[in-house]
Protein backbone atom coordinates (compact mmCIF):
# COMPACT_ATOMS: atom_id res chain seq x y z
CA UNK A 1 0.00 0.00 0.00
CA UNK A 2 3.01 2.28 1.03
CA UNK A 3 4.49 1.80 -2.30
CA UNK A 4 1.38 2.41 -3.90
CA UNK A 5 1.14 5.30 -2.90
CA UNK A 6 4.88 6.65 -3.44
CA UNK A 7 4.54 5.89 -6.94
CA UNK A 8 2.03 8.76 -8.18
CA UNK A 9 4.29 11.02 -6.53
CA UNK A 10 7.60 9.60 -7.82
CA UNK A 11 6.16 10.11 -11.44
CA UNK A 12 5.01 13.58 -10.73
CA UNK A 13 8.64 14.12 -9.43
CA UNK A 14 10.07 13.18 -12.83
CA UNK A 15 8.02 14.79 -15.11
CA UNK A 16 8.35 18.34 -13.26
CA UNK A 17 12.10 17.48 -13.32
CA UNK A 18 11.97 16.42 -17.45
CA UNK A 19 9.62 19.63 -17.91
CA UNK A 20 12.64 21.72 -16.08
CA UNK A 21 15.19 20.55 -17.99
CA UNK A 22 13.19 20.85 -21.28
CA UNK A 23 12.31 24.34 -20.57
CA UNK A 24 16.33 25.16 -19.79
CA UNK A 25 17.65 23.42 -22.76
CA UNK A 26 14.72 25.55 -24.88
CA UNK A 27 15.98 28.83 -22.88
CA UNK A 28 19.69 27.95 -24.04
CA UNK A 29 19.30 27.22 -27.24
CA UNK A 30 17.21 30.43 -27.58
CA UNK A 31 19.72 32.20 -26.25
CA UNK A 32 22.37 30.93 -28.49
CA UNK A 33 19.94 31.56 -31.77
CA UNK A 34 21.42 35.39 -31.81
CA UNK A 35 25.03 34.43 -31.70
CA UNK A 36 24.85 31.50 -34.42
CA UNK A 37 22.41 34.14 -36.53
CA UNK A 38 25.34 36.90 -36.11
CA UNK A 39 28.29 34.39 -36.97
CA UNK A 40 26.15 32.82 -40.20
CA UNK A 41 24.90 36.83 -41.87
CA UNK A 42 28.33 39.08 -40.26
CA UNK A 43 28.94 41.30 -41.29
CA UNK A 44 25.89 42.71 -43.09
CA UNK A 45 26.86 46.56 -42.36
CA UNK A 46 29.81 48.97 -42.42
CA UNK A 47 32.68 47.73 -39.53
CA UNK A 48 34.18 50.87 -37.75
CA UNK A 49 37.45 50.65 -36.70
CA UNK A 50 38.16 52.44 -33.81
CA UNK A 51 41.87 54.15 -33.80
CA UNK A 52 42.45 56.05 -31.00
CA UNK A 53 44.65 58.59 -32.31
CA UNK A 54 44.53 61.63 -34.43
CA UNK A 55 45.08 60.97 -38.02
CA UNK A 56 48.11 61.38 -39.69
CA UNK A 57 50.08 59.08 -37.15
CA UNK A 58 51.13 55.33 -37.50
CA UNK A 59 48.38 53.93 -36.14
CA UNK A 60 46.02 55.66 -38.70
CA UNK A 61 48.44 55.36 -41.82
CA UNK A 62 48.59 51.47 -41.09
CA UNK A 63 45.00 51.21 -40.56
CA UNK A 64 44.42 52.94 -43.73
CA UNK A 65 46.16 50.64 -45.62
CA UNK A 66 44.51 47.23 -44.82
CA UNK A 67 40.95 49.48 -44.28
CA UNK A 68 40.13 49.16 -48.25
CA UNK A 69 41.09 45.59 -48.72
CA UNK A 70 39.73 44.33 -45.41
CA UNK A 71 36.28 45.92 -46.86
CA UNK A 72 36.47 44.11 -49.62
CA UNK A 73 37.10 40.63 -48.43
CA UNK A 74 34.37 40.86 -45.89
CA UNK A 75 32.01 42.32 -48.21
CA UNK A 76 31.24 45.53 -46.04
CA UNK A 77 32.58 49.09 -45.83
CA UNK A 78 35.28 49.36 -43.10
CA UNK A 79 35.24 53.00 -41.53
CA UNK A 80 38.18 54.87 -39.86
CA UNK A 81 36.91 56.49 -37.05
CA UNK A 82 39.52 58.37 -34.88
CA UNK A 83 39.37 59.20 -31.46
CA UNK A 84 42.73 60.78 -29.91
CA UNK A 85 43.43 61.56 -26.35
CA UNK A 86 45.36 60.20 -22.83
CA UNK A 87 47.31 58.23 -25.04
CA UNK A 88 44.82 55.79 -26.67
CA UNK A 89 43.17 55.43 -23.93
CA UNK A 90 39.97 57.22 -24.82
CA UNK A 91 38.91 55.35 -28.19
CA UNK A 92 40.01 52.34 -26.26
CA UNK A 93 37.59 52.90 -23.88
CA UNK A 94 35.12 53.45 -26.33
CA UNK A 95 35.38 50.26 -27.57
CA UNK A 96 35.75 48.24 -24.37
CA UNK A 97 31.94 50.10 -23.53
CA UNK A 98 30.91 48.93 -27.45
CA UNK A 99 28.17 46.08 -28.14
CA UNK A 100 30.33 42.70 -28.76
CA UNK A 101 29.15 42.51 -32.57
CA UNK A 102 32.00 42.65 -34.24
CA UNK A 103 31.04 46.10 -35.62
CA UNK A 104 33.45 48.22 -34.10
CA UNK A 105 36.52 47.09 -33.61
CA UNK A 106 40.03 48.69 -32.14
CA UNK A 107 42.91 49.11 -34.01
CA UNK A 108 45.65 50.57 -31.63
CA UNK A 109 49.50 49.72 -31.30
CA UNK A 110 51.34 47.96 -28.51
CA UNK A 111 50.52 51.10 -25.76
CA UNK A 112 47.84 48.89 -25.33
CA UNK A 113 49.47 47.09 -22.95
CA UNK A 114 52.10 49.73 -21.66
CA UNK A 115 48.97 52.41 -20.69
CA UNK A 116 48.41 49.69 -17.32
CA UNK A 117 51.89 50.53 -16.15
CA UNK A 118 51.76 54.01 -16.38
CA UNK A 119 48.49 55.12 -16.01
CA UNK A 120 46.91 55.28 -12.16
CA UNK A 121 43.85 54.42 -13.48
CA UNK A 122 42.14 53.26 -16.58
CA UNK A 123 38.48 53.20 -17.32
CA UNK A 124 38.75 49.64 -18.52
CA UNK A 125 40.75 46.10 -18.32
CA UNK A 126 43.48 45.40 -20.75
CA UNK A 127 42.71 41.80 -20.58
CA UNK A 128 39.20 41.34 -19.08
CA UNK A 129 36.99 44.01 -21.44
CA UNK A 130 38.76 43.04 -25.03
CA UNK A 131 39.25 39.95 -27.31
CA UNK A 132 42.09 39.89 -29.48
CA UNK A 133 41.71 39.85 -32.92
CA UNK A 134 45.14 39.30 -34.57
CA UNK A 135 48.43 41.35 -35.22
CA UNK A 136 48.72 43.14 -38.10
CA UNK A 137 52.14 45.04 -38.36
CA UNK A 138 55.56 45.11 -35.82
CA UNK A 139 57.59 48.11 -36.74
CA UNK A 140 60.50 50.10 -35.06
CA UNK A 141 60.33 53.87 -33.57
CA UNK A 142 62.24 56.29 -34.77
CA UNK A 143 64.30 59.21 -33.01
CA UNK A 144 63.78 62.14 -35.05
CA UNK A 145 64.75 66.09 -34.99
CA UNK A 146 64.19 69.36 -36.24
CA UNK A 147 67.01 70.03 -39.21
CA UNK A 148 68.13 72.63 -37.08
CA UNK A 149 68.86 70.39 -34.13
CA UNK A 150 72.81 71.14 -33.85
CA UNK A 151 73.24 66.94 -33.75
CA UNK A 152 73.71 64.61 -36.38
CA UNK A 153 74.04 61.28 -34.54
CA UNK A 154 73.42 60.13 -31.42
CA UNK A 155 77.04 60.90 -29.43
CA UNK A 156 76.11 64.43 -30.65
CA UNK A 157 72.44 64.72 -28.37
CA UNK A 158 73.83 63.16 -25.84
CA UNK A 159 76.57 65.65 -25.51
CA UNK A 160 74.24 68.30 -26.22
CA UNK A 161 71.78 67.03 -23.42
CA UNK A 162 74.38 67.02 -20.90
CA UNK A 163 75.83 69.78 -21.90
CA UNK A 164 72.06 71.84 -21.01
CA UNK A 165 70.85 69.17 -18.71
CA UNK A 166 66.68 69.37 -19.00
CA UNK A 167 66.88 72.21 -22.07
CA UNK A 168 66.21 69.37 -24.46
CA UNK A 169 62.37 67.94 -24.70
CA UNK A 170 60.80 65.68 -26.97
CA UNK A 171 57.64 64.58 -28.55
CA UNK A 172 55.90 61.55 -28.30
CA UNK A 173 52.20 60.51 -29.79
CA UNK A 174 50.93 60.43 -25.89
CA UNK A 175 51.32 58.75 -22.69
CA UNK A 176 52.15 55.55 -22.63
CA UNK A 177 53.32 55.22 -26.43
CA UNK A 178 56.21 53.24 -27.38
CA UNK A 179 57.85 56.41 -28.16
CA UNK A 180 56.81 57.74 -24.63
CA UNK A 181 58.62 54.22 -23.74
CA UNK A 182 61.77 54.96 -25.64
CA UNK A 183 62.41 58.37 -24.83
CA UNK A 184 62.57 57.39 -21.16
CA UNK A 185 64.29 54.38 -21.74
CA UNK A 186 67.09 56.57 -23.60
CA UNK A 187 67.00 59.02 -21.09
CA UNK A 188 67.75 55.90 -18.37
CA UNK A 189 70.36 54.46 -20.07
CA UNK A 190 72.40 57.40 -20.57
CA UNK A 191 71.69 59.49 -17.83
CA UNK A 192 70.69 62.73 -19.84
CA UNK A 193 67.27 64.71 -18.62
CA UNK A 194 64.86 65.68 -21.41
CA UNK A 195 61.48 66.88 -20.54
CA UNK A 196 58.57 64.60 -21.84
CA UNK A 197 55.95 66.15 -24.45
CA UNK A 198 52.95 64.60 -24.91
CA UNK A 199 50.83 65.01 -27.81
CA UNK A 200 47.54 63.54 -29.14
CA UNK A 201 48.69 61.29 -31.46
CA UNK A 202 51.77 61.06 -34.46
CA UNK A 203 50.28 64.08 -36.63
CA UNK A 204 50.02 66.99 -34.24
CA UNK A 205 53.73 65.91 -33.07
CA UNK A 206 55.45 65.65 -36.63
CA UNK A 207 54.10 69.26 -37.36
CA UNK A 208 55.55 70.82 -34.32
CA UNK A 209 58.81 69.04 -34.78
CA UNK A 210 59.34 70.30 -37.88
CA UNK A 211 57.52 73.61 -37.09
CA UNK A 212 60.66 73.86 -34.07
CA UNK A 213 57.78 73.84 -31.08
CA UNK A 214 59.48 70.65 -30.07
CA UNK A 215 63.53 69.91 -31.19
CA UNK A 216 63.13 66.17 -30.64
CA UNK A 217 60.71 63.08 -31.11
CA UNK A 218 60.58 59.43 -31.11
CA UNK A 219 57.54 57.97 -32.96
CA UNK A 220 56.62 55.10 -35.47
CA UNK A 221 58.29 55.29 -38.37
CA UNK A 222 54.47 55.72 -40.82
CA UNK A 223 54.38 59.21 -38.81
CA UNK A 224 57.78 60.48 -39.78
CA UNK A 225 58.49 58.35 -43.36
CA UNK A 226 57.56 61.10 -46.10
CA UNK A 227 59.14 63.90 -44.11
CA UNK A 228 62.85 62.35 -43.32
CA UNK A 229 62.71 61.24 -47.18
CA UNK A 230 62.23 65.06 -47.95
CA UNK A 231 64.37 66.36 -45.36
CA UNK A 232 62.12 67.89 -43.20
CA UNK A 233 62.95 65.82 -40.37
CA UNK A 234 66.54 64.12 -39.51
CA UNK A 235 66.70 61.05 -38.68
CA UNK A 236 69.13 60.08 -35.82
CA UNK A 237 68.60 56.38 -34.48
CA UNK A 238 65.64 53.56 -34.44
CA UNK A 239 64.92 51.57 -31.31
CA UNK A 240 64.70 48.12 -32.40
CA UNK A 241 68.19 45.76 -32.65
CA UNK A 242 68.11 45.64 -36.26
CA UNK A 243 68.29 48.20 -38.61
CA UNK A 244 64.85 49.02 -41.10
CA UNK A 245 64.45 48.19 -44.56
CA UNK A 246 62.78 51.65 -44.88
CA UNK A 247 66.17 53.39 -43.56
CA UNK A 248 68.68 51.34 -43.99
CA UNK A 249 71.52 53.96 -43.02
CA UNK A 250 69.46 55.15 -40.14
CA UNK A 251 71.65 53.04 -37.11
CA UNK A 252 70.21 51.52 -33.84
CA UNK A 253 70.50 52.69 -30.63
CA UNK A 254 71.81 49.54 -29.60
CA UNK A 255 74.71 49.53 -32.21
CA UNK A 256 75.26 53.79 -31.43
CA UNK A 257 76.71 52.49 -27.53
CA UNK A 258 73.46 51.62 -25.85
CA UNK A 259 73.59 47.78 -25.93
CA UNK A 260 70.15 45.89 -25.50
CA UNK A 261 68.59 49.03 -26.10
CA UNK A 262 65.07 47.71 -27.74
CA UNK A 263 61.10 48.67 -28.17
CA UNK A 264 60.02 47.54 -30.62
CA UNK A 265 55.85 48.98 -32.11
CA UNK A 266 52.98 46.53 -33.12
CA UNK A 267 49.71 46.92 -34.72
CA UNK A 268 46.63 45.31 -33.88
CA UNK A 269 43.22 44.75 -33.73
CA UNK A 270 41.14 43.96 -31.00
CA UNK A 271 36.85 43.50 -30.15
CA UNK A 272 35.29 43.91 -27.36
CA UNK A 273 34.73 40.77 -24.63
CA UNK A 274 32.00 38.68 -25.27
CA UNK A 275 32.05 39.03 -28.98
CA UNK A 276 30.71 35.98 -30.79
CA UNK A 277 33.79 33.62 -31.56
CA UNK A 278 32.67 32.79 -35.13
CA UNK A 279 33.04 36.45 -35.56
CA UNK A 280 36.47 37.08 -34.44
CA UNK A 281 37.37 34.42 -36.15
CA UNK A 282 35.76 35.98 -39.49
CA UNK A 283 37.41 39.03 -38.87
CA UNK A 284 40.86 37.34 -38.00
CA UNK A 285 40.21 34.97 -41.51
CA UNK A 286 39.72 38.32 -43.46
CA UNK A 287 42.54 40.57 -41.56
CA UNK A 288 45.03 37.20 -42.36
CA UNK A 289 43.87 37.23 -46.72
CA UNK A 290 44.89 40.78 -46.63
CA UNK A 291 48.36 40.36 -45.03
CA UNK A 292 49.02 37.92 -47.76
CA UNK A 293 48.64 40.00 -50.46
CA UNK A 294 51.97 40.84 -51.83
CA UNK A 295 50.58 44.78 -52.69
CA UNK A 296 49.73 45.43 -49.10
CA UNK A 297 53.00 43.75 -47.46
CA UNK A 298 54.95 46.31 -49.91
CA UNK A 299 52.68 49.16 -48.83
CA UNK A 300 53.38 47.92 -45.08
CA UNK A 301 57.29 47.61 -45.81
CA UNK A 302 57.16 50.94 -47.35
CA UNK A 303 56.34 52.54 -44.07
CA UNK A 304 59.24 50.21 -42.16
CA UNK A 305 56.62 47.71 -41.43
CA UNK A 306 56.36 43.93 -41.16
CA UNK A 307 52.73 42.64 -41.86
CA UNK A 308 52.57 40.15 -38.81
CA UNK A 309 49.06 38.11 -39.00
CA UNK A 310 48.41 35.13 -36.99
CA UNK A 311 45.81 33.55 -34.38
CA UNK A 312 43.72 35.70 -31.68
CA UNK A 313 45.58 33.46 -29.10
CA UNK A 314 48.80 34.12 -30.75
CA UNK A 315 48.10 37.86 -30.10
CA UNK A 316 46.70 36.76 -26.52
CA UNK A 317 50.14 35.82 -25.62
CA UNK A 318 51.71 39.14 -26.96
CA UNK A 319 49.89 40.74 -24.88
CA UNK A 320 49.82 38.38 -21.37
CA UNK A 321 53.47 38.81 -22.01
CA UNK A 322 54.44 42.73 -22.17
CA UNK A 323 51.97 43.77 -19.44
CA UNK A 324 54.61 42.48 -16.80
CA UNK A 325 57.51 43.00 -18.96
CA UNK A 326 56.00 46.98 -19.14
CA UNK A 327 55.20 47.22 -15.85
CA UNK A 328 59.01 46.65 -14.36
CA UNK A 329 60.34 48.92 -17.10
CA UNK A 330 57.68 51.80 -15.82
CA UNK A 331 58.56 50.79 -12.07
CA UNK A 332 62.66 51.00 -13.02
CA UNK A 333 62.33 53.83 -14.86
CA UNK A 334 59.77 55.57 -12.54
CA UNK A 335 57.78 56.54 -16.04
CA UNK A 336 54.24 57.69 -14.84
CA UNK A 337 51.68 59.59 -17.05
CA UNK A 338 52.72 63.27 -17.45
Amino acid sequence: MHEDMTQPKTLQRRRVLAATASCAATLIAGAALPTVALAQTYPDKPVRFVVPYPPGGGTDVIARIVQERMGAVLGQQVVIDNKGGAGGSVGTELVAKAAPDGYTVLFTLSSHTINPAIFPKLNFDTVKDFEPVGLVASLPQILVANPKVPANNLAELIALAKAKPGDLSYASVGNGSPGHLAGEMFKLRTGTQMTHIPYRGGGPAVTDVMGGQVPLLWVSIPAAAQFVKTGKLKALAVSTLKRTPAFPDVPTVHESGQPDFEVDSWYAMFVPAKTPRPVIERLNRALNTVLAEPTIRERLLAQGADAVGGTPDALGKVVAAELPKWAKLAKDANIKAD
